[in-house]
């Protein structure tokens, strides 16, 4: 997850995608197992977006950075009778946490590590292609919706969550406001996490991919957090890359981050009695058609 003055673009001349993908591999896999318990803080945008999937018995779908599977869980049981949902990742670790979670489930997905940008999935094989909260992750997304578009059959939809314009996301970026103001800023510049939260940008890079029929519709949530140290936790079991980054510091700069945050939370204390603070999140929710029958 990128900090501020991060938001270069993943073309620019320094920007080493294979490091990045390694970083953000070693950063899931580091935070695999609280990533899947704190699912119930996206629980509405999780829930948003398999609506806009409109899921049918027998469908064939693909779930992309699909982490513990929590999407893809779901998603199998909106599929049965005759359907099926592969889960993939670039973090192994991801998804041995979801297979673990999965059980001996009949209906459960299948998990399979890959790299979205480069699928081992046949041409035409998916009905439904899902992508929570992943598009800005991925170094080339245009190579990935081209994946997306390749495997989808024709007709077949693609539905996806961003996070929206980052004033809407303070879950998110008051936590990269300390990082800013305590760290100098990176050495090689990451891609923003916010890249794609505007509609129109969204629209017309959906567009430029070969897709059509593109909704797209915000989503809205809010995280409660007893204290400062929950919701900076909470920002660590979802940042990945920068969870990795943040965890190689001496302990005593993990501490001064974790103890400033609080500055920057001041304007979200909660004022309906429970305390703490609650913090607010926009995203966006597209789903887009590969053009055919």
């Amino acid at each position: 997850m990128s900090t501020p003055g991060s938001a270069a673009s993943a073309s620019a001349p320094d920007f080493d995608a294979r490091r990045f993908k390694a970083m953000e591999r070693a950063g899931f896999n580091r935070i695999a197992a609280r990533y899947a318990e704190g699912a119930h803080l996206r629980a509405d945008l999780a829930a948003a977006l398999l609506d806009a999937a409109a899921l049918e018995p027998g469908q064939r779908v693909l779930d992309l950075a699909s982490g513990p599977g929590l999407l893809a869980r779901e998603a199998a049981q909106r599929v049965v009778p005759g359907g099926s949902v592969l889960a993939t990742d670039i973090a192994e670790g991801m998804l041995a946490e979801g297979a673990r979670r999965c059980g001996n489930q009949a209906d459960a997905p299948c998990f399979a590590a890959a790299d979205a940008e480069r699928l081992c999935i046949a041409d035409a094989r998916m009905d439904r292609v899902l992508a929570g909260l992943a598009l800005f992750i991925f170094p080339h997304p245009e190579q990935a919706l081209a994946e997306m578009h390749r495997v989808l059959a024709p007709g077949g939809r693609v539905v996806l969550s961003v996070w929206g314009p980052r004033e809407t996301v303070p879950l998110i970026h008051r936590a990269q406001d300390c990082i800013a103001r305590l760290l100098p800023p990176p050495k090689v510049a990451r891609p923003s996490v916010f890249r794609y939260g505007e509609p129109a940008t969204l629209h017309a890079t959906l567009a430029a991919a070969g897709f059509d029929d593109i909704d797209i519709r915000p989503c809205a949530f809010s995280c409660h957090f007893a204290d400062a140290d929950a919701y900076w936790q909470a920002f660590l079991d979802l940042a990945g890359g920068a969870a990795e980054a943040l965890g190689r510091l001496p302990e005593a700069t993990q501490r001064a981050l974790q103890a400033a945050v609080v500055d920057d939370l001041a304007a979200h204390c909660c004022d309906d009695g429970r305390g703490g603070y609650l913090l607010p999140a926009r995203t966006l929710i597209a789903s887009a058609r590969r053009p055919g029958n």
